[in-house]
């Protein structure tokens, strides 16, 4: 509590001194910023600092003394010291895990919903011995919010995301192969993004950033494979979002990927997981700091990335691991209960999501979670999306652009009817019920004729009894639609919450079980 109390003691100084501030200085600001852009950080700068609240001033008279909120004393503290950034740089932080290989192609690359990147940069990392023939490549697909720093390397010293997991003699063997971790296209660890400056007009993206998709990612991909010179993949690897990655891999490309891992994924995503990222992008864009993803030379949302990513950790994790970790207990029983934190697991979301919020960009966040949204490898999805590719491409040809612009604009508008329940469409049929319900005696057509490329490929798919995120039956309608399509090669394994407790998370943490059926596999 005392480190909050010093860091609002700060921003209370540093809003004293910037009452104060010189003629030079507002010249400086001045020279950087547009009138508005000015008046909007004097602004900022003079009313960064904590406020008592109107029940606070008025608590002399009350019955009761007014709480204290040291939590959002802490945000506003946190507010008024970015501000004090440099003006010509911007607060935005400088998202980066260390160094990394750079992959630039100047060719255009042509979005699923007809977004253009004229250009763009892919960040990459290697490890192992490319062969002769170059055929012992495994490409490694991450999560949403994951840099391509999966292992430790001489440049970077630094401990990976799955650094248990590769190396000599272990599941990835660098032994054997050539394993690649890349930053998808849509993030902010190197390849290009909403923060990345549009070569159009030298500006950032922003919200000017095309909608992605999973398919798009893996595009892009492949364009770097093709660089290496890299025909054909001796496996395609991920979890969660990487999970979806690896199985679009195969579909997109099956005659360039021998074989498939996809842990804690999905084949299309499903209204759960999407409720959830849909919220988490709620509260940060409900941040006034947003300011419609055009902050960065600005206070990054950093309250509104700090709720998102608390409401993530919740669903990385399971209920009986919290149960056994923290229980009921509060951080400090002998004080009144609090509307802060006060609850163990509340001081560990709250410490969660004050870690992440300046770690990764915030219009990343929404961009890469809504492709997750957009996932699905339905025959369905496939046709419509090839002939919305054929007329953008089309269009391109006769020197057109592929977007209107009339017809992307979000609303928020609800509708004047409360929602009521439909009847059931094509969308769902009595097979994908049963499918859902987790006991599917026949797997959605549209889903089998939709994997149907991958029918004659080995395919491990890893699911884990307590994910709440990706549920383990999502990863048995993975096995049983492929099985219903002819493919004799799939392994399903899924751990009981018995071996783990670890939730979504496991794929991070269980060397044993995960890694080692992984390593198993890829023998």
């Amino acid at each position: 509590m005392g480190s909050i109390h010093g860091v609002a003691r700060s921003a209370r100084s540093l809003s004293a001194l910037l009452r104060h501030e010189s003629v030079s200085t507002r010249n400086r600001l001045a020279a950087v910023c547009s009138s508005t852009q000015y008046a909007t950080a004097r602004r900022s700068l003079h009313n960064g600092r904590p406020r008592k609240s109107q029940s606070a001033a008025a608590s002399n008279n009350s019955s009761n003394p007014a709480l204290s909120f040291p939590c959002l004393d802490a945000q506003d503290a946190k507010s008024a010291l970015l501000s004090a950034r440099s003006i010509e740089s911007g607060p935005e932080p400088s998202y980066t895990t260390g160094h990394h290989e750079q992959f630039r192609c100047e060719d255009p690359l042509l979005l699923d919903w007809g977004g253009v990147l004229p250009e763009f940069d892919i960040a990459y990392e290697t490890w192992g011995q490319l062969n002769a023939d170059k055929s012992n490549a495994i490409l490694l697909h991450t999560g949403l919010s994951a840099s391509s720093h999966a292992h430790s390397t001489e440049a970077n010293s630094k401990p990976g995301w799955w650094e248990k997991f590769i190396g000599p003699g272990k599941p990835l063997d660098t032994n054997k192969h050539f394993v690649i971790c890349t930053n998808v296209i849509g993030g902010c660890y190197g390849s290009t993004g909403p923060s990345s400056i549009d070569p159009s007009d030298g500006k950032r993206y922003a919200t000017r950033f095309p909608i992605l998709t999973i398919d798009d990612m893996v595009r892009a991909q492949f364009r770097l494979l093709d660089s290496l010179g890299i025909q054909k993949l001796y496996a395609s690897v991920g979890s969660s979002m990487g999970g979806m990655q690896s199985l679009a891999a195969g579909v997109l490309f099956p005659e360039r990927v021998e074989k498939i891992v996809s842990i804690s994924g999905c084949a299309r995503s499903h209204p759960y997981s999407i409720a959830m990222r849909h919220t988490q992008r709620q509260v940060l864009m409900v941040d006034p700091k947003w300011a419609r993803g055009f902050y960065y030379d600005s206070i990054p949302p950093h309250s509104g990335m700090k709720l998102a990513r608390e409401i993530a950790t919740v669903t990385y994790r399971s209920g009986p691991e919290w149960e056994k970790r923290f229980g009921r207990k509060r951080a400090d029983p002998s004080k009144q209960p609090a509307l802060c934190p006060d609850f163990l697991i509340e001081t560990y979301l709250d410490h969660a999501g004050e870690k992440f919020c300046l770690e990764y960009d915030p219009n990343s966040l929404l961009y890469v979670s809504k492709a997750m949204d957009l996932f699905d490898l339905g025959q369905a999805q496939q046709t419509e999306t090839k002939k919305r590719r054929a007329e953008y491409e089309a269009n391109i040809a006769e020197g057109g652009k592929t977007v209107d612009a009339s017809n992307i604009a979000c609303s928020l508008t609800l509708p004047e009817k409360p929602y009521e329940e439909q009847p059931s469409v094509a969308a769902s049929t009595p097979a994908m019920d049963q499918s859902v319900a987790g006991g599917a005696e026949a797997p959605p057509q549209d889903l089998v004729a939709g994997l149907a490329p991958l029918k004659n490929h080995p395919v491990l798919v890893m699911g884990v009894a307590s994910d709440i995120l990706f549920p383990a039956w999502q990863q048995r309608e993975i096995a049983e639609t492929l099985r219903a399509g002819g493919n004799e090669k799939v392994q399903h394994i899924e751990l009981g919450e018995d071996v783990s407790m670890f939730g979504h998370d496991t794929f991070l943490l269980d060397l044993k079980n995960i890694g080692g059926a992984v390593e198993e596999f890829l023998r």
